[in-house]
């Protein structure tokens, strides 16, 4: 009697929608929270381990269960990992994207994960520099080994934020730099060994800034010599042309002489 009470025989097919409603509301939430992409193998491991490593993905994908605690992303085609890629995997420990083509990552790329993540792999990619706030408060030792990095400023005050894996971390070397001498070694050893590549920064800028007043100065003197020799031709020509006119004493002796012949 008490559920006839809450579903009048009149209106049992809106109920039944509505239960069919929250079933698939229900499937759907948890489908979205232990899907597994087609092209990745899942496994259940005190939480998901996903595993999609040389699939020939260019992308990470997006339908990643939200258990995840594993993603093994390695030997694939990524080159660019755009900002809150992984905001929803907040239970993600370790993350493996090595061996990719990965040249460029936005800051907010780890948005979500930084206080969870324990292991980053980002090592034999394509990356020559990272944004500075890139990997800012992140907690996991980080691999970087294996990149063609360009050793200045910004590096420096990347690196000074990590935690980087002591195994690999001599293999961080400078395919590039601002001095060419760096060339080839290990960036934490040219940083220990007291180089700043901050002041070569700001040396640098220094020198751009003089030869820019040094230009400025011999335009402006330039100028100043074609003025005045300008100006000297100008004059000679006027004195010129004043020397041409007949003189004051010669128009008055022709005066005279015209007067006395009247």
């Amino acid at each position: 009697m008490g559920a006839s009470h809450r579903c009048r025989p009149s209106i049992k097919p809106s109920c039944a929608s509505l239960w069919s409603a929250g079933t698939l509301w229900l499937l759907s939430a948890i489908m979205s929270a232990y899907a597994c992409p087609n092209i990745c193998h899942c496994a259940d491991r005190n939480g998901v381990v996903v595993q999609c490593t040389s699939s020939n993905l260019e992308n990470i994908p997006s339908n990643l269960p939200r258990d995840t605690v594993v993603l093994l992303l390695s030997s694939n085609r990524i080159k660019h990992i755009p900002k809150e890629t992984f905001t929803d995997l907040y239970r993600l420990r370790e993350l493996d994207l090595s061996h990719n083509a990965i040249d460029s990552v936005e800051v907010g790329a780890f948005q979500g994960i930084s206080g969870s993540l324990r292991t980053l792999d980002l090592s034999n990619n394509h990356l020559s520099s990272l944004p500075k706030d890139t990997l800012a408060k992140l907690h996991a030792r980080v691999r970087l080994s294996h990149n063609p990095w360009h050793c200045d400023c910004s590096l420096q005050e990347v690196l000074r934020e990590l935690k980087l894996d002591p195994e690999t971390v001599n293999e961080v070397s400078c395919y590039t730099a601002v001095q060419e001498e760096y060339v080839g070694q290990p960036v934490i050893q040219v940083l220990d060994s007291g180089i700043n590549f901050c002041n070569f920064h700001h040396k640098t800028t220094d020198v751009a800034m003089f030869v820019a007043m040094f230009c400025w100065f011999s335009m402006v003197t330039a100028y100043i010599i074609y003025y005045i020799k300008h100006n000297q031709e100008d004059a000679r020509r006027h004195m010129a042309y004043l020397r041409s006119l007949p003189s004051t004493s010669h128009i008055s002796k022709d005066y005279d002489t015209a007067s006395s012949g009247f």
